[in-house]
Order: structure tokens, then sequence, then C-alpha cells
């Protein structure tokens, strides 16, 4: 368990708006991860709940916090409480689903996010593992399932060719940068996506140096 975990700070929890670190924190969390994969706020949104999501989310204020992290906002927030209103306001059709049965990736707190807009339909797979701390266990997108093996940070690379192994400029910038403990490539219709199972945290710098070195980068 203690390898899910990349600092104390993780087991602690972040600085956020109450009232629960896993459900509400590791909520927002699992949101704003939604947020980047989507590259922005989805016109529609279906948020589906197992386990303890779906038996405890309204009165942890898991819902509120899904919403906060689609919009972009950050677990201390003073306006992640109003969320779902400020979602409403702004056109962003958001709803929860409460499933029964076991989690599809094996963990009682897991929200699954169906996102789409006229263009693209995108779904994250997410649990909240305590401390605000998530994992991302699957994502759909292009008509391929990623399946990340550990915690974040990931890294998804998606170009419309296939390159030589010494061929692709994103893995020899994290090799020197950001070292990673797995790298796959998923071949769909239209692109390649490659996927990069970081071993520590990257840093605001250099995540911002990477989306500028890079197009199609997404880094979660």
């Amino acid at each position: 368990m203690a390898g899910n975990y990349r600092s104390v700070f993780d087991i602690i929890g972040p600085v956020m708006i109450g009232p629960s670190s896993s459900h509400t924190a590791g909520a927002v969390a699992i949101g704003q991860e939604g947020n980047k994969l989507f590259n922005g706020v989805p016109k529609k949104v279906t948020v589906h709940y197992y386990g303890s999501f779906a038996q405890t989310h309204r009165g942890h204020g898991t819902d509120y916090a899904i919403a906060a992290g689609i919009l972009g906002f950050d677990t201390d927030d003073k306006r992640v409480p109003k969320a779902p209103e400020i979602a409403k306001q702004q056109g962003i059709d958001i709803r929860f689903v409460e499933e029964d049965g076991p989690s599809p990736i094996n963990h009682p707190n897991t929200a699954i996010l169906d996102m789409s807009d006229d263009n693209k339909y995108i779904q994250l797979s997410g649990c909240s593992i305590g401390g605000g701390a998530i994992e991302i266990r699957n994502i759909k997108m292009y008509g391929s399932n990623i399946k990340p093996e550990g915690p974040l940070p990931i890294v998804l690379y998606i170009d419309k060719q296939k390159r030589h192994e010494n061929g692709i400029p994103v893995t020899s910038f994290l090799e020197k940068n950001a070292p990673f403990s797995v790298k796959k490539v998923y071949e769909t219709a239209s692109y390649f996506i490659y996927e990069y199972d970081i071993k520590n945290y990257i840093q605001d710098s250099l995540v911002k140096e990477l989306t500028q070195k890079f197009k199609s980068i997404i880094c979660l």
C-alpha cells in the first residue's frame, strides 16, 4: 500500500474544502484529471459511482467535488461547494449515477467519468485511495483502452504516426528529466498513444516545459 503514495503529504491530505480527504479532496482530484484529459471542460458528464462512493456521495460532498474538479477548481477553492450550480450556469450537464455491483477497477471509492462534447468522447476511471491521493486505472479515448499500472503522474503523448523507438523525442526528454517506470504504445484508427507512468512527482515548471515543447501531450 505504501507504494501508492509519493510522500507523507499524500497521507496527511491536501488543504481542502471538506468534509473528507478521500470522498471530497480525492473526488476533486479525479475531476481535475478529467479536465486535463479532456483538455478543458466537457459539455456533458455522466459520473458513475461504485462502492462507498455510490453509498455516501451525497453526505460527503463527492458530487460537488467531482463537479469542481471538472471545472478546474483546486481542492481549497471556496467555489467547490457551489460547483454544480456554477456548471449549470455555464450550460454544462453533469449527472450522477449510483451503480450496483463491484467496481470495474476493483476499488471501493470509484468514479467513472463519461465526458463528451460535439466532437469527442473520453472516459476516465479513477479511484480515491486516501489522503486526497488518487489513481487513474483506465482511460478510453480514440477507441483505445489505456491501463496505467501505478499512481500519478502519467504522461500521454498522442501522435499520428508510429515512430522508431529511438525517434520519439518525448521519450528522450522524459528519460533525462522525469524517469518513467512503464512505457506503452496504443494504436488506434487515427493515432498512436504513448503512455508513460512517471516514477516521481513532476514539478509545475517541467509540466509547462513539456506542454510547450511537445504538441498533443497530456500530463495527468
